[in-house]
């Protein structure tokens, strides 16, 4: 007879046991866990999170078929996941990223099928007790993207945080259970507002902008140690502020020129994004490293403003004095990375 606490999932569907994952949300000593079967979370990226689904106006057959081959190669991977599990004494459960309300607790380990994306929203819900996985479910294939250059972006899913596929995802999946893979722990950024501590940690990176882009953002910052300054009043007229974790520097923010950093620095980096150039500031100021004991305190001089954490998804409105104070005293995220990321050990270039 199957205990009540077991939680199996066998199917890939748009339905939710939402009171099963209640069970997952409520705090239990993670360490009792582990005299039972492990318990897993299965956390999927939804179908409508690609662009084919509901989109009628692609006249490119070719890029039609490359979007359904990506839909199945998503459902494909999560089934392949899935069966994986059966085989294991564990129990498990199923939910779309999208659905979570609530923060993650009461389960060993949580596997995020999908790619970036989809880990970074489980990573909004989860604090330093649990460990995350990334699968990436549809990785890019080049030959694919270079047969394909002159007609359309066949680009799949990076998943630079994924340290399996379904490749290696036994073989990884094994290593975790029986202790020999240990997790990295990563840092975040930690965001207060007029000294309120807001419940989401970027694990990625941050911007902080006027709603419109094209408009100009006022704010000054400095730098603060223990509450002291360290630095002096640096003022800004420009496109926003960037901050970025490690774990981002090899995002939106070497884009925009930055450098990447070492996965496991606790540091986070900042740019200002399209500086007007009418100011007296250094420009070097406009660039540089906040170290794990250090604040980033931002005045806001806009009538209006957003901040945006990894991405769109999660956004918090400011207005003309609010205070922004980032840090690196954020829970760490533990994260099972990939054998590249760990190895590529770039130190900073500030």
């Amino acid at each position: 007879m199957r205990r009540t606490t077991t939680f199996i999932c066998s199917t890939f569907s748009s339905t939710t046991n939402f009171r099963a994952f209640r069970m997952f949300s409520h705090g239990v000593d993670h360490n009792s866990l582990m005299a039972s079967k492990p318990k897993l979370l299965l956390l999927l990226k939804p179908l409508h999170a690609y662009p084919s689904h509901g989109f009628s106006m692609i006249t490119n057959s070719k890029m039609v078929q490359h979007l359904d081959d990506r839909i199945q190669a998503h459902k494909d991977a999560v089934k392949f996941c899935q069966n994986v599990l059966r085989r294991k004494m564990v129990d498990w459960e199923t939910l779309f990223h999208n659905d979570l309300s609530h923060p993650i607790q009461n389960v060993d380990l949580v596997v995020a099928i999908g790619g970036d994306g989809t880990l970074l929203q489980a990573s909004h819900f989860m604090d330093d007790t649990v460990p995350v996985l990334g699968v990436n479910s549809d990785p890019t294939q080049l030959e694919e993207v270079e047969q394909f250059r002159d007609e359309f972006d066949a680009t799949r899913s990076t998943g630079y945080l994924c340290a399996a596929t379904v490749e290696n995802f036994e073989q990884v999946l094994d290593d975790i259970l029986e202790k020999r893979a240990v997790p990295s722990e990563i840092s975040r950024i930690s965001i207060k507002l007029n000294s309120e501590l807001l419940p989401t940690h970027a694990l990625n990176d941050l911007l902080i902008a006027y709603p419109c882009p094209a408009s100009m953002s006022r704010f000054s910052f400095r730098l603060r140690n223990n509450g002291q300054s360290s630095g002096s009043l640096v003022n800004c007229r420009s496109s926003g502020l960037r901050a970025s974790t490690a774990a981002g520097s090899t995002a939106a923010m070497l884009s925009a020129g930055g450098f990447p950093m070492h996965i496991l620095s606790k540091d986070f980096q900042y740019m200002v994004r399209e500086p007007m150039r009418l100011t007296q500031e250094n420009p070097s100021l406009m660039h540089g490293l906040v170290k794990s004991d250090q604040t980033m305190e931002i005045t806001w001089s806009t009538k209006e403003g957003v901040v945006y954490i990894d991405g769109c998804h999660v956004s918090r409105p400011i207005k003309l004095g609010d205070v922004i104070a980032l840090s690196s005293r954020a829970p760490a995220l533990k994260i099972f990375l990939p054998h590249r990321v760990l190895s590529a050990n770039r130190p900073a270039k500030l």
